[in-house]
């Protein structure tokens, strides 16, 4: 090594040395640290100072009522569907009234003996269909079983019986009728099958 290069790496020691010291220096000056916070130093007095502290107040502000907006927010959801799952069949229930009043004065009437039984039978046949037509009216349907393949979405075999008349598994008898609602099975049917 020269003793030109010698000098200039000791002159750029020297400078890197020397901006060591000042940036050590005026970072000790600028902070100190209480409480685990670091604080400027002789900053109270800088209008940034007051900016910055004005706009972290705000901003905890915002926090604080964002947070209870969304509390409020939560408890009455959840009142809401609370009170949705209470009165959800109202409507339902409301249009059945009348299938309940009806039975009830088919009953008073055979209670009386004033009514035949053929006419207490046709009344209480009345009944039934105005039932069945408001429940189709909220999407009730009864399932067409006999006859059709077995599928288990659909219907559950409780027997396999021997018939000459289907194939092998295809209902041959309901046991108990089936019933979608809407697009969905709400109670499968029992049916015989054939083996």
């Amino acid at each position: 090594m020269s003793v030109n290069e010698q000098q200039s790496t000791e002159e750029n020691k020297d400078i890197a040395a020397d901006a060591s010291n000042e940036l050590g220096q005026d970072t000790e000056a600028q902070t100190e640290v209480m409480d685990g916070d670091t604080v400027l130093e002789g900053s109270q007095d800088d209008p940034r100072y007051a900016q910055l502290a004005l706009l972290a107040e705000e901003n905890q502000q915002r926090y604080l009522r964002a947070q209870a907006d969304f509390d409020n927010f939560r408890r009455r959801t959840l009142k809401e569907k609370e009170e949705l799952g209470q009165y959800a069949s109202m409507k339902l229930i409301g249009e059945l009234l009348p299938v309940v009043d009806n039975f009830d004065r088919a009953i008073e009437a055979a209670k009386s003996g004033g009514g035949e039984a053929d006419s207490f039978s046709k009344g209480i046949d009345m009944i039934f269909r105005q039932l069945v037509g408001v429940l189709e009216q909220e999407g009730l349907k009864q399932m067409e079983t006999v006859g059709q393949p077995f599928n288990p979405d659909y219907h559950q075999a409780i027997m396999q019986v021997e018939s000459e008349e289907h194939e092998e598994g295809i209902v041959v008898e309901e046991v108990q009728k089936g019933y979608m609602l809407k697009d969905k099975v709400l109670r499968p049917a029992m049916v015989k099958v054939s083996g």
